[in-house]
């Protein structure tokens, strides 16, 4: 095994990793589309936490193949099966760093800017919701990481990406292919985890967390 078909093959391996980033992002933004408003009603409702937080932790355990074959009959082949599977796995992460977010800033703080005339938007605006923004950033991170991970297996149904170089290789008995989808996906996932820390870092609750433990 070695890294030949990374170093002879850098155009093809540079087309999977945008097409496996752009499939990545794609389904993290339909994840966010359904995770927002899920997260604000079981961080509000905690009635609703464990029953919408229980189903999420159900799907992520579906194994990814089974997921893709079960919307193939419906949805066929491609992206779009590919897209959605992706967002519902990364439902658990977000919707749960979402409410231990919101619910995890300090009353005392949200009672003393009501108490200085914010409306109740003006108060999840402008305080709650930068507070919580740390937590729902690392539910962020954690989510699209894994996403990238998971998209691997979207190669199986034909929607792209480095997985491809991955299930070629078993096909063809070709290790070097194998390295170098394994290289190419577990770059792309550490450069999306060191970028969204580098975003977590820097939020005005990061700064001024860090600011206090000085």
């Amino acid at each position: 095994m070695s890294f030949d078909y990374l170093f002879q093959r850098p155009d093809r391996v540079l087309a999977l990793t945008a097409q496996h980033l752009t499939l990545s992002l794609q389904a993290m933004l339909l994840a966010l589309v359904f995770a927002l408003p899920l997260g604000f009603v079981a961080a509000a409702n905690r009635r609703l936490t464990l029953p919408i937080v229980s189903l999420l932790g159900a799907i992520y355990t579906v194994p990814s193949l089974a997921f893709l074959a079960f919307l193939i009959p419906s949805l066929g082949i491609g992206r779009l099966p590919a897209t959605i599977v992706l967002a519902a796995y990364a439902q658990l992460f977000l919707v749960r760093n979402i409410v231990i977010g919101l619910r995890g800033v300090d009353p005392a703080t949200l009672e003393a800017a009501a108490g200085t005339g914010m409306t109740p938007a003006q108060v999840f605006r402008l305080v709650r919701w930068p507070l919580a923004l740390p937590v729902m950033l690392t539910g962020l991170r954690v989510a699209f990481v894994t996403t990238i991970s998971l998209a691997t297996v979207a190669a199986w149904i034909d929607a792209g990406g480095l997985g491809t170089l991955l299930f070629e290789g078993i096909a063809r008995d070709d290790p070097d292919r194998i390295l170098a989808g394994a290289v190419a996906i577990t770059a792309l996932a550490l450069l999306a985890d060191g970028l969204l820390r580098v975003v977590e870092r820097n939020t005005a609750a990061g700064r001024a967390r860090r600011a206090a433990a000085r």
